[in-house]
């Protein structure tokens, strides 16, 4: 049993808006998470929950594919997923995603990590920032020659 999974796992969220919709021979939404924020189905296919704001009792449902805004064909959230028809701006709700969300992000091509935030009492009213999304500073912090490869007048 992975103790954290089991704890932590169904109390977390990822939040993402679709940026973009393509049809071609199936229907993509493209969100503006990726999987440097939940690699989980990406990486060995594991299923994670996934409604629309607002769309929760919709009865007229499509077969699509939720992927990331990675250029790698890996970077998916969801494949062939009945889901009801959203539009660009919709808001994603990926569920279960408390112990590998954050925990397993990466900052690959760049992508700074997102903001999370805690809610208390199971009220939208009751929550508070317990981290602030990454800038660009914070992903150059770490770099020793920062002052000479990426001077502040840039």
């Amino acid at each position: 049993m992975e103790c954290g999974r089991f704890i932590t796992g169904p109390y977390g969220w990822l939040l993402s808006k679709c940026n973009v919709i393509k049809n071609t021979y199936a229907k993509y939404y493209g969100l503006d998470a990726c999987m440097s924020n939940l690699m989980r189905p990406g990486m060995y296919g594991s299923y994670h929950h996934i409604s629309i704001v607002g769309k929760e009792n919709e009865e007229i449902k499509e077969k699509v594919n939720i992927v990331g805004t990675l250029c790698e064909n890996n970077d998916w959230f969801a494949k062939d997923r009945e889901l009801p028809i959203a539009k660009v701006g919709d808001i994603f709700i990926i569920h279960d995603t408390g112990a590998h969300s954050h925990s397993m992000g990466f900052q690959y091509n760049g992508k700074l990590r997102c903001g999370e935030v805690i809610i208390f009492n199971n009220s939208i009213n009751n929550m508070k920032y317990i981290r602030r999304k990454e800038t660009i500073d914070d992903y150059l912090s770490t770099i020793i020659c920062v002052e000479w490869c990426y001077p502040k007048s840039i």
